[in-house]
């Protein structure tokens, strides 16, 4: 097997203290629904039940950033407050929080990171970056920029942190903030609970000296893009121009995240599959040798179909651990929960797998090694 390429030094994590349970989600739905059927006879919308949302992706809950606006029939989306300029955004303010948790874990100060990776599937504004106000925020020195893929943001937020490496970076920090929340719309049934709010961070550096505890080598990574329109959303800042109209109280309005969860499924489970299962044969490495799976959170049946595929089998809780159950669809952020809570158990010399994969069609996996 080759040596690493980096190592995945210390992850953090940021989880907001608010959650929604199905049943709160549901309750504030069907009296969404109950006013527009009333007002709208002949568009009638079908209500929805904790029961169906559980059997069709295993989210039992989310955490939000913002509870009351969520849950209000009248309004149906977060209630933030504004900021001005010289406050630090939300998304930084997320972002912040988890990066420290990540230094701490790894012993790092400000004064040991070059460079700043926002690797998210939304962002708060156009410019400045806000990887930029990461970097001030926590007084790192070197550069920083966003960059997005949607949900597998993550794995080419590593890749491109490797890279960063190998032209002088000692080494990176990479968030995800995921504000998930302001980008769904509460009052389509099919999408309603699909996602949460969670920000995550990872800092990579070079495979040099003692590795910290928890540490992983990265052996490899691979990317793959196959464009798709089954996972859009189209708010932008050409809408104005193109007088497009922004109904948000639409329950069909294409300017939120909106996805054919069929297409997506029969289509993304062989693609990402795979890839994984390519990416290992070309590093020499027998999927039966992988002790742990570390997926994006999107769907569990989605998941547990991708783990059966590669392992031959039904794959065990603990190799494909699950956290969307708690969490909801976090984005670019699912699978590094996932590594973060389901990786200190690992054995020295144990392998895994961690992959993000969505919108575009994205996906990307990383080979690591327990240090």
């Amino acid at each position: 097997m080759k040596p690493a390429i980096a190592c995945i030094l210390s992850t953090g994590l940021f989880t907001p203290e608010q959650s929604i349970s199905n049943e709160e989600l549901v309750e504030a739905y069907n009296a969404y629904v109950a006013r527009w059927n009333e007002a709208n006879p002949d568009q009638k919308l079908e209500p929805s039940n904790a029961p169906f949302i559980e059997k069709a992706s295993g989210i039992k809950a989310r955490y939000v950033l913002e509870k009351e606006g969520i849950l209000d029939p009248d309004r149906m989306r977060p209630n933030f407050e504004e900021r001005s300029n010289d406050e630090l955004s939300i998304m930084a303010e997320m972002a912040v929080k988890a990066a420290r948790d990540a230094m701490e874990r790894a012993n790092l100060g400000p004064q040991d990171i070059d460079a700043v990776i926002c690797a998210a599937s939304n962002m708060q504004r156009q410019y400045p970056a806000m990887a930029v106000e990461v970097q001030d925020a926590l007084g790192i020195d070197g550069y920083a920029f966003d960059m997005n893929v949607a949900c597998a943001s993550a794995s080419f937020g590593i890749q491109t942190a490797v890279g960063l490496l190998a032209t002088g970076a000692r080494r990176v920090l990479m968030v995800n903030p995921e504000i998930c929340t302001a980008h769904i719309n509460f009052k389509d049934r099919d999408g309603h609970f699909i996602f949460g709010d969670v920000a995550t961070a990872a800092i990579i550096g070079r495979p040099e000296g003692e590795a910290p505890k928890g540490a992983f080598d990265i052996l490899d990574t691979r990317l793959k893009t196959q464009f798709s329109n089954n996972i859009r959303n189209n708010f932008g800042f050409l809408n104005p121009g193109e007088d497009a109209v922004i109904d948000l109280s639409d329950p069909k309005t294409d300017k939120l995240f909106k996805q054919n969860g069929r297409s997506v499924f029969k289509e993304v489970v062989p693609l990402v599959s795979a890839m994984i299962e390519e990416h290992l044969r070309d590093n020499g490495i027998d999927t039966a040798e992988v002790s742990r799976f570390w997926l994006h959170q999107a769907n569990l049946n989605m998941n547990l179909l991708i783990a059966k595929k590669l392992l031959g089998r039904d794959p065990e809780a603990h190799e494909a651990p699950v956290i969307l159950d708690e969490y909801a669809n976090t984005s670019s952020a699912g699978s590094i929960i996932a590594f973060h809570k389901y990786k200190d158990d690992m054995e020295s010399g144990s392998l895994g797998v961690i992959s993000g994969f969505g919108a575009g069609y994205s996906a990307g996996s990383i080979v690591v090694r327990a240090c």
